[in-house]
């Protein structure tokens, strides 16, 4: 053991310094995210599970494994991932699949139960997969990428595949947010501007079919954009939710209520310590507090973008573009439906929402950004 510690010192002594401003970044986001999950959950937990730690406590434990897990990605040169990508998208179509079998939970089957371990949601696996393959894809296509056989039909394949297990769950927010990564993915990689038209066609058009082909899905979406578009109309069913996330935000004025002192979080606010954590935030630490929560995500994306700017070569850019864009519009999604400015769709907020499988891969993936900024042009 003691010499496996020695050759992974050697290994880190050996290579380049990591981008330390993006890892203070994603530090202080992690920090401000585990206190507020602590705050906001505590007092569901309480009533939920007899313990104010129960969701904290796994989420501390996830958050030091990712750490780890961040910096080991970061010794490993991220071109091992060309070979690994395949593989890891065969793995995330098959938990996809094995998702569909599994007991549901608010109407939807999105966790596989790990008896004595916990939950696994496979959808994190898959937008953590279809990064790997686009990038590998398009690192190796670059120069093809405007043609229909290359810069389209692999990755419409792809999505298309992902789409339709996702919406068996049924998952319409991380639908919504694979599909979002890889189009991003495919623009920057050079995909032609007329294909996207196309896309956006067969997208409705495949909306359509899955529509009809899983009737279900109709009053699921008409339920969600009718609460949205007036919450008070059913203000102790759909409605509910979204009405009690204004009430917090509203409350906490520009300083907030203080820490710890939100009142939505006694189980006015469903899940707070989830998918609605960030109004307990505006509603504890106000407009301030919600501002430092974006002013972090903006700024991770600023030198998220400044590490692909400077990578050595196109695979490093798109991975680094994939995964800190995935953060940021997850965020941007989240904040969102917090403030009913999009219909509720389920999503969590990164780093600060309860949720190990979440935390562990947004982690992983944070560590393969810091390898590759370890071989990015010397530029500050």
């Amino acid at each position: 053991m003691a010499v496996l510690v020695q050759k992974f010192k050697a290994r880190a002594a050996a290579l380049p310094t990591f981008d330390v401003p993006f890892l203070i970044i994603l530090l202080a986001l992690l920090s401000y995210g585990l206190i507020m999950l602590f705050s906001a959950g505590y007092a569901v937990a309480l009533y939920r599970r007899g313990d104010a730690y129960t969701y904290i406590r796994p989420q501390l434990l996830f958050a030091a494994l990712g750490v780890a897990a961040m910096y080991a990605a970061s010794l490993v040169d991220y071109h091992i991932w060309h070979k690994l990508a395949w593989p890891m998208l065969g793995l995330s179509l098959v938990l996809l699949t094995v998702v569909l079998f599994m007991p549901e939970y608010n109407g939807c089957k999105r966790w596989i139960v790990l008896p004595g371990l916990g939950t696994l949601q496979p959808s994190e696996i898959a937008k953590f997969s279809v990064v790997l393959v686009f990038s590998h894809i398009i690192s190796l296509n670059h120069d093809r990428m405007r043609t229909f056989s290359t810069g389209v039909l692999p990755f419409a394949l792809i999505l298309g595949t992902v789409t339709v297990l996702m919406l068996l769950e049924p998952h319409l927010s991380g639908t919504l947010l694979i599909l979002s990564i890889g189009a991003v993915l495919m623009f920057v990689g050079g995909t032609g501007l007329q294909w996207f038209g196309l896309a956006g066609g067969l997208g409705v058009a495949a909306i359509a079919a899955a529509v009809a082909a899983l009737p279900e899905l109709v009053p699921y979406a008409t339920d969600r954009l009718a609460s949205w578009r007036d919450p008070f109309a059913d203000p102790l069913g759909e409605g509910h939710q979204t009405i009690q996330s204004l009430y917090a935000i509203a409350s906490g004025g520009l300083a907030g209520l203080g820490l710890g002192n939100s009142r939505q979080k006694y189980l006015y606010v469903p899940e707070p310590q989830n998918d609605f954590i960030f109004s307990i935030l505006c509603e504890e630490l106000g407009f301030f507090g919600a501002a430092l929560a974006v002013a972090l995500f903006l700024l991770l994306l600023l030198r998220g973008m400044s590490i692909a700017v400077r990578a050595r070569d196109k695979f490093g850019a798109l991975l680094t573009v994939g995964f800190v864009v995935q953060v940021i519009l997850q965020a941007i999604l989240n904040i969102a439906v917090v403030t009913n400015t999009i219909p509720n769709t389920g999503i969590s907020l990164p780093f600060f929402s309860s949720g190990g499988t979440s935390l562990l891969m947004l982690l992983g993936e944070m560590g393969i950004v810091l390898s590759v900024s370890r071989q990015t042009d010397m530029v500050s």
